[in-house]
């Protein structure tokens, strides 16, 4: 039986959602199976500034229990595109370093 949405706790929807753009980024970065087919860093950019505007808009409201294992998701994501990258950004301009500063490995 399907779940009323009023009956979903905010916290349940803010990292659902977070899994979906990690997912697909990690996806569009060429990390799933068949990875070099799918491969996309313009989406891959896009659903990764997306997802740090998210977590960092949402981090206060959903403890840092939850807030902690998506950060390490988006700083591994935000490493993978420097990596997949031909001509890497500069440190702070790459996706999502507006919301989180520069990404370093």
């Amino acid at each position: 039986m399907t779940r009323d949405i009023a009956d979903v706790p905010a916290v349940e929807v803010i990292t659902t959602v977070a899994v979906h753009l990690m997912s697909s980024a990690a996806v569009n970065l060429g990390l799933a199976e068949d990875g070099e087919q799918h491969k996309d860093l313009d989406e891959a950019r896009k659903l990764i500034q997306a997802l740090a505007g998210l977590i960092t808009a949402s981090a206060t409201e959903i403890s840092t229990f939850h807030a902690a294992p998506l950060r390490d998701g988006l700083k591994s994501l935000q490493l993978a595109f420097r990596e997949a990258s031909a001509v890497p950004d500069e440190p702070g301009e790459g996706p999502g370093e507006k919301y989180t500063g520069p990404v370093r490995g």
